[in-house]
């Protein structure tokens, strides 16, 4: 028995809403890690911007009573 092009156009639409939900899943996946890395990154940097900004007002006080 041999496949005709209209059958294997036929396979193909009939696995495509399949392949576009995986294309989507991968899709929300790799979104989700990038995210999470994004804010991991940020809260880190914002740790760091507000020690710096602790010692700023620290100083500004020491300099305000001498």
């Amino acid at each position: 028995m041999s496949m005709h092009a209209s059958d294997s156009m036929f396979a193909f639409l009939t696995f495509l809403p399949f392949i576009l939900y995986l294309v989507v899943i991968v899709f929300t996946v790799y979104f989700v890690i990038k995210v999470i890395k994004f804010m991991n990154e940020k809260v880190k940097l914002d740790r760091e911007k507000n020690e710096k900004l602790t010692e700023i007002v620290k100083a500004l006080n020491q300099e305000k009573r001498d």
